[in-house]
């Protein structure tokens, strides 16, 4: 059997005598660093990343700020194991750190990992081997060789496989060169992950508003120090071109630049439109990036050699060594706020590592969210206003479709009026996209002899049919089974009925009045993943489809160019439920998807089938005045103390049993403190009372907008249960979900 090298190491270490203690953070939900000592000629310094024992096992912490107790024996304490060669972590992305943890409460262990998830690109990469040409002429000059030595110059070092590849032969050519001592050996630095944007490489011929907008920005840029803006521009108004002027300055002036973009993985068309404006593609960082690549990116933000990165809400902890901007592009997207394990909003968070870095950041939506609009008006945000189409294209024409008045045939989902858009659409060679935010052929299966249901055996949610995969899923834990041919439970045969409409089941109503159109399904399950999106996105964008049947990843910054009606099939899908945001994010949700036609000038229909036409988020959309929606929207927030007039912070507990879970709710209640101004909900059972067989209660916090949530609800765990068995509590600050 063999022996961990690293267990060896830190034996050794414990050996040789050590010369002062530090506190180490490390990646566990600790409440705070743990004491090591430093062995002798072992310089660290705050921020260093370094290699240190826990329990049997080793694990990557970071040298951590404060001081010690200075009763601490170090000969009593292990010693740290290693040091990586590369930079610490700074100074501020420290304090950033530490003020995430104690926002959010959440270990401040936890925080810190994600701004070391990848461990292997912590030591340098190793040097390139390749080749220098010395000069001199082979012993027999071939038509292959002669292509080498046509290419070489003796003061530019080439690799094997470069000089194989430009000269148009095989690497055995170079082989036999080598042999005969026409090229020595050297190291080269490992190629760059990306190239270095160009900010004069391409620049736009912007005017009207987009130009006085890129100045405003531009402004504040070369002005330096904090500053948070807010460009508010309808869909196709330039916002992109607008900030990437505001990116060009910062790259002028030798800083980096941070893009977060809430699904990176979809926006190939971003890249494609950064690439052509800066000649480089910016460094991505994503969940389906490549191990490999992201350690290389990794290594290339903390040394400064990535220039700008592109990347999801994680993007956010990484360490880079000289931001000097953050862009948040559609900042109002669900996708920033994550649920699992640190519990943060990345958007909010962006504006705090801003000003905790001193230099700007700029949010850009077509429809801000409720805060930020607030923001604006109190003047804590610099509004920058684009209410028109960059080259004048018009907006779509919108209209509602009452579909009590104009119900769709027996059976479908699509009104008489929205069948005939849609013909006609596709009639004159134009594009046509059908919305329904929801996923798989129909949300519930029935059986029509007994009513039986089915449902998920470990979540308190309905089985959901995704025809073309054969299978009924569950989409919160993602238990699945092969669609039944019989009832389970009386054995009826050819019985059972979907119930609802998902995007499956519209293709499958489209397919029969229109058979000849060439339609795609755009769907975040579907088969194939991310890659598969990609080149349907890309087939799309060239008009390679009639008719786009998809849920909510086609509202996310798409430009289709022949794309002129967009139909919304269940417009009223995202109100049906107690959220007290449902009518901010189906208003936001509706307008990013209407705003997907006619961006290219093409004149443009909408139109969203619904049965409540008086509805103010109906009304706010078709009349063209989101200043009337936001204006009612924020005085209703001011009335019910609601965000970001008040304060919410929600507590999810759990268990295996429900009696667990309820007793250790109820304990939580009892054990609040008498606060002005904070009052506790619940607990209740939550709407999705079981999740992955454990069963939950809900407890909601709320105040007023000046109160101290953080102490509340610490000295509520404080005082609270002992945390014992299978029970779990998760706390959530400012909650974006409330299932």
């Amino acid at each position: 059997m063999g022996t961990d090298s690293s267990t060896l190491f830190g034996a050794l270490f414990e050996t040789l005598p050590a010369r002062h203690v530090v506190p180490v953070l490390v990646p566990l939900p600790a409440p705070g660093p743990y004491s090591y000592a430093v062995p002798e000629g072992m310089h660290v310094e705050p921020g260093a990343v370094v290699q240190v024992p826990l329990g049997p096992r080793q694990v990557i912490g970071v040298v951590w700020d404060g001081e010690n107790d200075g009763k601490l024996d170090p000969k009593k304490l292990r010693p740290i194991t290693s040091a990586f060669d590369c930079p610490p972590l700074s100074k501020e992305m420290r304090r950033f750190i530490e003020w995430v943890a104690g926002y959010t409460l959440s270990p401040p262990g936890l925080v810190a990992r994600m701004a070391i998830r990848a461990p292997a690109a912590l030591d340098p990469e190793p040097m390139v081997e390749g080749l220098r040409y010395l000069g001199g002429e082979p012993e027999r000059r071939t038509p292959a060789r002669a292509k080498v030595l046509d290419i070489v110059d003796g003061d530019i070092p080439w690799t094997k496989a470069g000089l194989a590849h430009a000269a148009g032969v095989s690497t055995s050519v170079i082989d036999g060169l080598i042999r005969q001592g026409l090229f020595e050996t050297v190291f080269l630095p490992p190629p760059p992950v990306v190239a270095k944007p160009d900010p004069d490489y391409s620049p736009p011929r912007i005017e009207g508003p987009q130009k006085e907008a890129a100045a405003e920005i531009l402004e504040l840029v070369r002005k330096g120090g904090y500053s948070a803006s807010l460009i508010d521009g309808v869909t196709g108004s330039g916002k992109t071109e607008v900030y990437f002027e505001a990116i060009a300055e910062t790259l002028r002036r030798g800083k980096q630049v941070l893009i977060l973009l809430p699904e990176i993985a979809l926006t190939a068309s971003f890249l494609d439109r950064f690439h052509d404006r800066f000649g480089a593609r910016p460094g991505e960082w994503h969940s389906d990036l490549a191990p490999r690549m992201r350690e290389k990116v990794w290594r290339g933000i903390v040394t400064g050699d990535v220039q700008v990165v592109a990347g999801a809400r994680s993007a956010l902890f990484l360490p880079f060594e000289n931001l000097g901007l953050i862009i948040v592009d559609e900042e109002h997207d669900p996708a920033y706020k994550q649920e699992d394990r640190v519990f943060y909003n990345a958007r909010d968070m962006a504006v705090v590592r801003a000003r905790i870095g001193d230099f700007p950041i700029v949010l850009v939506s077509a429809t801000p969210s409720v805060e930020s609009q607030v923001n604006a008006q109190a003047a804590r945000y610099h509004l920058v206003h684009l209410p028109t189409r960059f080259g004048d294209a018009a907006l779509p024409d919108l209209h509602l479709i009452d579909l009590r008045r104009h119900p769709p045939e027996r059976g479908g989902f699509l009104s008489p009026i929205l069948v005939r858009a849609i013909g006609k659409t596709v009639e004159r060679g134009e594009q046509a996209l059908l919305f329904l935010n929801r996923r798989g052929y129909a949300p519930l299966t029935l059986c029509r002899v007994c009513g039986h249901r089915f449902q998920c055996p470990q979540c308190s949610s309905w089985l959901v049919e995704h025809r073309f995969r054969n299978q009924i899923q569950c989409h919160q834990c993602g238990y699945s089974e092969p669609t039944p041919e019989a009832c389970p439970e009386c054995g009826t045969l050819d019985h059972l009925v979907a119930c609802g409409p998902g995007v499956e089941r519209i293709a499958e109503e489209v397919e029969k009045h229109f058979p000849d159109a060439r339609t795609i399904v755009m769907s975040s399950d579907m088969l194939g993943g991310v890659k598969r999106l990609r080149l349907e996105l890309e087939a799309i964008t060239k008009g390679e489809a009639d008719i786009v049947i998809g849920t909510q990843l086609v509202a996310k910054g798409h430009n289709f160019p022949l794309m002129t009606l967009v139909g919304i099939v269940d417009a009223d899908l995202g109100l049906a439920n107690g959220d007290p945001r449902a009518a901010e994010r189906t208003f936001q949700l509706l307008s990013q998807v209407t705003g997907r036609a006619g961006r290219t000038g093409l004149k443009s229909h909408g139109l969203l089938q619904t049965y409540q036409p008086q509805h103010p988020v109906m009304q706010a959309i078709v009349s063209g005045d989101p200043g009337a929606f936001y204006e009612r929207e924020i005085t209703e927030r001011e009335k019910a103390v609601l965000p970001p007039f008040g304060r919410l912070a929600s507590i999810i507990v759990s268990a295996d049993s429900r009696a667990d879970a309820e007793i250790h709710a109820r304990g939580l209640r009892a054990a609040s403190p008498h606060v002005s101004g904070i009052s506790v909900l619940g607990p209740a059972e939550a709407p999705l009372a079981l999740v992955r067989g454990r069963h939950r209660f809900r407890l909601l916090v709320h105040g007023r907008r000046n109160s101290d949530m953080q102490a509340f609800m610490q000295a509520m765990m404080a005082n609270g249960p002992k945390i014992r068995g299978s029970v779990q509590v998760q706390i959530d600050i400012d909650p974006q979900s409330f299932l």
